[in-house]
């Protein structure tokens, strides 16, 4: 292992120990993920010294990769097992795909921005995910071929639950996505079961606007 692999390798530890432990992410999958996964090939070269701080970055595109903190307590929230079915809504860098590929079966995911899609199917490539499948559309729409998905995550702020994706959860399953306005939102976490869906707030968060047809509309340049 060289110098960087090493100084990268001392940094996920340092991120995992007092960012993601110390906050009360306990589920041993998501812990092994963000310990294993390369955080810094997810960024630009100029930002891989801020990979792993505590705080979200930049990817382009005015779209950013999430805080570590927030991707795992998200991921924790799904109460995921190994041979789930998972839709992420909002691919972005790839990061949380990657983090979602070690522990399910296999992912879904969903980026509306060509250049990130392309940026993001490159890397994961590179990184031998295999179990991750990737669509270039509209994210709120869902994948209804695919349907229905133990899990749904929903990486950008939506201004209600896009009904379209509550369809194409399967009965007990588990959906992550923050709802508000277009500058702040809860997190909220349903459950889908016999009885119906029950919904509830693991607290507020900054996310970049759901963009899509049940979603935000997207502002005209022209």
């Amino acid at each position: 292992m060289n110098k960087e692999a090493i100084k990268y390798e001392r940094q996920r530890d340092e991120m995992v120990r007092h960012q993601i432990k110390s906050r009360g992410i306990k589920d041993p999958n998501v812990v092994a993920a963000l310990r294993t996964i390369p955080r810094h090939l997810f960024v630009s070269e100029a930002l891989r010294d801020q990979a792993y701080g505590d705080y979200p970055l930049p990817i382009g595109e005015q779209q950013t990769i999430s805080q570590p903190y927030i991707v795992a307590e998200m991921t924790q929230a799904l109460d995921l097992h190994k041979d789930d079915r998972v839709l992420e809504i909002g691919t972005g860098s790839g990061y949380q795909a990657a983090v979602l590929a070690e522990i399910v079966f296999r992912v879904y995911t969903i980026e509306r921005i060509r250049a990130l899609y392309i940026q993001a199917r490159n890397l994961l490539d590179k990184l031998h995910y295999h179990n991750i499948v990737m669509r270039c559309t509209d994210g709120t729409a869902g994948w209804q071929a695919e349907s229905p998905f133990d899990a749904i995550i929903v990486t950008a702020g939506a201004p209600e639950v896009p009904a379209k994706l509550l369809d194409q959860l399967a009965e007990g399953g588990r959906m992550i996505v923050p709802v508000g306005n277009q500058h702040s939102q809860d997190l909220i976490k349903i459950i889908k079961d016999k009885r119906g869906v029950h919904k509830s707030n693991l607290g507020g968060c900054r996310f970049v606007k759901l963009i899509g047809a049940q979603g935000w509309k997207e502002k005209r340049t022209d």
